[in-house]
């Protein structure tokens, strides 16, 4: 069996001082927690700031830069926090304040960057805001979408064909206001009009009150939903042209979606939130706050929000290339193209991120099969830029079955039980395993809010601590890895060897060339890296394996012969310097 301590001397050999000028969140390796699923510190099933804090060593033992936690603001949670009611009040369900304080108290000792998930679209119809608005009082009137909609035969129709992402009319009624407003998402998400210059200022005003509370940047949620197309002259908003691909009127899909998301204001909002958190610094000091923000948008859009010629946008556009393209048919030469592609549009001064797995997707293990739950890992954490590893893939969490019964999601329970799994996000978010005892040590007590994944005794903190090649000791030994000069400031070079593996090459001069390969199928494959890359020295040593190997750690290979087991995915290390 391997040991993980023979590679200490592969690792020790030639470090030199990373840049210590870069960004901190440049090549930060960035950890999603959805704080419900997390761990839970009260014994009630639903996990909570307290349970965040409790495990947050545990974020330092893994090689975490900074964690993304999913919302805990109050909230009626009809979309399980992303319908907030205050925008600067913990809900009661994950702590208090003072929790929170404590929380970012015990990171900044752990030096672990805390990033607030942002949710600017909507509100929840609870908040204040939208009750004011509904009552037609002056200031809040605006604050939302509003229209009368049309009578047609003594029937009233919506302003327009717009439809939810959870299904149906993007448009509901208000009895007491006797119009209709705009939700995007569930109908207890009204949509903000950030046409309203007070609406800016009030999200404004959210952005520094966290800033003041010590957050180290925000998620910016949904933000190419933020403005829709302008009403014209008679206050009347266009239909969106059908697409053919269903004739379910109550289909998202239904609808080609051109003056609901991605209009040409929305990247000034986010350079405008950019000016607000570099205006904090200038004041108060302290390490750069960042920006990351969620866009399923074409990628020469999403190039937009990193800012203009006259304005700084975000740090950390997402790049969804991968998790929105790949499937587990792709081949090598798709990977190459999506990651190439990316680091060819990006604009000149720009940092990459790679995102492969979140709340709102399959998880990584369940999408491309278990299999290449290393592979991806290995993938994250070597290219250049910066990495986003959603809770629970470091151990190859799959998917957890979620019956019908107990489906929590609205995406999932909108739609119809003979295909809610299609629509669900549940079995992603279910609760995180640390431990192979009771409900995986998530909770101490009887239940929890989503089940536990059956095969939590396999798949846990406890258990893959002591398996020297289980994913959870795969990724800790790539996040040391991750240190080495050449992956941290290095030149990169993104090659399909053949339509079955895939290699980066991460080199700076002076130090080690590192190598990944990835053997995305089944085959065994023997790859000859003078063929691939130019200029290699003659010798390398394997610097991680995975229980797929039959190679040592140590061991060294001739670049001319490097033979990969099926689905086997490693990294190399040169044994002399360039």
């Amino acid at each position: 069996m391997t040991s993980w301590a023979s590679i200490a001397f592969v690792l020790g050999l030639g470090l030199l001082a990373v840049d210590a000028s870069a960004p901190w969140w440049q090549t930060a390796s960035f950890y999603q927690i959805y704080p419900r699923s997390f761990k839970d510190s009260d014994g009630n099933g639903i996990g909570d700031l307290n349970g965040v804090t409790e495990k947050l060593e545990y974020l330092k033992e893994i090689g975490v830069t900074a964690t993304w936690l999913s919302p805990f603001l109050r909230s009626p949670m009809a979309d399980f926090g992303y319908d907030i009611s205050d925008f600067k009040e913990v809900d009661e369900l994950f702590g208090t304040m003072e929790d929170f304080e404590k929380l970012v108290a015990r990171a900044k000792q752990l030096n672990v960057k805390i990033i607030l998930d942002f949710v600017p679209n909507h509100s929840s119809d609870e908040c204040d805001w939208f009750i004011r608005s509904a009552a037609g009082e002056e200031k809040y009137k605006d604050y939302y979408i509003w229209h009368p909609g049309f009578v047609e035969n003594g029937v009233r129709r919506p302003p327009s064909n717009w439809v939810s992402v959870f299904r149906g009319s993007a448009w509901e009624w208000n009895e007491q206001r006797q119009e209709y407003y705009l939700h995007q998402f569930h109908k207890k998400q009204p949509d903000f009009n950030f046409r309203n210059p007070v609406v800016r200022e009030e999200m404004n005003n959210v952005l520094r009150f966290w800033l003041e509370k010590g957050v180290d940047g925000f998620r910016v949620d949904a933000i190419y939903h933020a403005f829709e197309v302008e009403a014209d002259e008679n206050g009347n908003y266009p239909d969106e042209p059908r697409n053919d691909w269903t004739d379910d009127p109550d289909e998202y899909g239904y609808t080609h979606k051109i003056y609901t998301v991605d209009q040409p204001e929305t990247p000034h909002l986010v350079y405008e939130w950019r000016e607000i958190l570099d205006q904090f610094q200038r004041e108060h000091g302290g390490d750069e706050r960042i920006l990351m923000v969620e866009t399923w948008s074409p990628i020469d859009i999403v190039m937009h929000y990193y800012g203009n010629e006259t304005a700084e946008g975000a740090q950390i556009p997402f790049n969804f290339q991968l998790i929105s393209n790949l499937n587990a048919d792709s081949d090598a030469y798709h990977y190459e193209y999506l990651i190439n592609n990316w680091l060819s549009k990006m604009p000149s001064g720009k940092s990459a991120n790679w995102v492969i797995g979140n709340h709102d997707k399959n998880r990584v293990g369940s999408r491309f099969g278990a299999e290449r739950i290393d592979l991806f890992n290995i993938l994250l954490l070597t290219l250049p830029g910066c990495s986003i590893t959603y809770q629970g893939e470091e151990l190859g969490m799959l998917d957890g079955y979620v019956s019908w019964e107990d489906t929590v999601d609205p995406q999932a329970c909108n739609g119809h039980e003979a295909d809610y799994m299609w629509n669900s996000r549940d079995p992603a978010r279910t609760p995180m395993h640390w431990t192979n005892g009771k409900l995986a040590g998530f909770t101490t007590g009887s239940e929890t809010w989503l089940p536990v994944a059956a095969d939590y005794a396999e798949r846990n903190v406890q258990t893959e601590r002591g398996i020297p090649l289980s994913h959870l000791n795969v990724y800790k030994r790539l996040q040391q890895l991750r240190q080495e000069p050449a992956i941290q400031q290095g030149a990169a070079e993104i090659k399909a060897v053949n339509g079955y593996v895939l290699a980066v090459e991460r080199y700076l001069s002076g130090n080690y060339v590192y190598i990944s390969l990835l053997n995305i199928f089944e085959h065994i494959e023997n790859v000859n890296l003078n063929d691939v890359f130019s200029g290699l020295p003659s010798t390398f040593q394997y610097a991680l394996v995975t229980d797929k190997s039959i190679r040592q750690l140590g061991d060294k290979v001739s670049s001319s012969s490097v033979t990969l087991m099926p689905y086997e995915s490693v990294v190399l290390r040169s044994t002399t310097t360039i």
